[in-house]
């Protein structure tokens, strides 16, 4: 036998393998002591998507926001759904296929558009491209839809993006892109469709247990009962601590994300060139985002300590803005005629380790945390297995290694 047919059948018993566990899980009966009524905290990709799942099932849910919905952490993401060579070690590789394949199932089920056609990505480093070809054998071993190709081979692929300079580049096939705050919205409108009730510019004070084993979830709107809360507050350095009183440590940093007025189609596929990351939404807006964050310096530590999401004038945003843009046409010399129309800090919820907050921490028994990085990626995935977890008061073995109570150790990969 061939290794590559023997990497093929591999890689059709893991998917099957993740699949039958997945359905088992989804099909487990819901439990006699499953909460009535969950409150979710967090307006964002994951609390929308919880709230949808919880909802659909017949649970009485309340969705709060601070603000608007998308506002923060989602709105200013880049929104790539992938499974890449990032998703390290193994089992959270399989967990972001799995977050893929959830999402062509969502995609059809609210009508959310995303845009398919995988990723290419390269590096300027020699010694960077020389590991990212060992990472995409890799990555095919475990059955993802990847390979390296040439030039001219990506020249087919994407006539309008100039690649001089590089021999190889990566291609994951399977790879898509959103508008996040269009699927927000969608989840939120589907969990709607279920009886939820969703609260925006409401700021949630406390969660406090009751003598009867109820909650009261206290907001700036008045007080909420309830038998389970879910704290998916992303990137807030404070939210898990007061509400659920755990501390997750989290490496979260800013990037700039820039969207552009709509043009005509310029690329297909998610681009992540060396500086810059490139993709093209289905209404022709042009998402933008760069790969370094602020510069590590007093000046901005000062400026971004209250973690704003918008810069303090519109001079600077444009500046910011034209800086990305005149990278961007490096490779896309046509996205030089590209009229700027939204300029976004966007804060990665990105816990110590990489990896997500998934469970119900020992101190508080009645909260449920959810807070992670590739939240995109991984949104449909978790919003089921969260709502699986409650109802059935049955442990996933898909979120062993996610839970809020483990060591965290920093990593360096991603």
């Amino acid at each position: 036998m061939t290794r590559a047919k023997l990497h093929s059948i591999e890689r059709r018993t893991a998917l099957k393998l993740a699949a039958a566990l997945w359905l088992a899980a989804r099909n487990r009966p819901v439990s006699a002591s499953a909460p009535q009524r969950v409150v979710v905290i967090g307006g964002g990709i994951i609390g929308c998507a919880i709230s949808y799942y919880l909802a659909k099932a017949g649970t009485q849910v309340t969705l709060v926001e601070r603000d608007s919905l998308a506002s923060k952490a989602s709105r200013g993401t880049f929104a790539w759904i992938n499974a890449t060579w990032a998703k390290q070690p193994r089992h959270y590789h399989r967990f972001s296929q799995m977050g893929l394949n959830a999402w062509h199932e969502l995609e059809s089920e609210l009508g959310i558009p995303i845009r398919w056609g995988g990723s290419l990505e390269w590096f300027s480093s020699h010694e960077r491209q020389v590991k990212l070809g060992t990472d995409i054998e890799e990555q095919a071993r475990w059955g993802e839809a990847a390979k390296m190709l040439t030039g001219a081979e990506v020249s087919v692929l994407e006539p309008n993006l100039t690649v001089s300079g590089a021999n190889s580049f990566a291609y994951s096939g399977g790879d898509g892109a959103l508008d996040p705050v269009t699927a927000c919205q969608r989840l939120a409108a589907g969990a709607q469709r279920y009886h939820a009730t969703v609260m925006e510019q409401c700021a949630v004070r406390s969660a406090l247990p009751n003598d009867e084993g109820t909650v009261t979830v206290s907001t700036s709107q008045g007080d909420l009962i309830a038998d389970r809360y879910v704290v998916a507050t992303g990137a807030d350095p404070v939210a898990t601590k007061a509400l659920a009183g755990v501390t997750i440590p989290q490496r979260s940093t800013p990037g700039v994300i820039v969207i552009t007025k709509p043009l005509r189609r310029l690329i297909h596929r998610v681009i992540a060139a060396p500086g810059i990351h490139l993709h093209q939404r289905d209404d022709g807006k042009l998402v933008i985002g760069e790969q370094e964050g602020a510069p590590n310096n007093a000046a901005h530590s000062l400026r971004l300590r209250e973690r704003p999401t918008r810069f303090p004038d519109n001079a600077t945003a444009l500046a910011h803005a034209q800086r990305m843009l005149a990278i961007a046409t490096q490779f896309l010399p046509a996205a030089a005629a590209a009229e700027v129309d939204e300029v976004l800090i966007g804060w990665r919820p990105l816990p110590l380790d990489g990896h997500p907050v998934l469970g119900t921490p020992n101190a508080s028994p009645a909260s449920y945390l959810a807070i992670m990085h590739s939240g995109i990626s991984l949104a449909p995935l978790v919003g089921q297995l969260v709502a699986q977890e409650l109802l059935t008061q049955t442990p996933s073995p898909h979120l062993e290694h996610y839970r809020p109570d483990r060591h965290f150790s920093a990593v360096a990969r991603y």
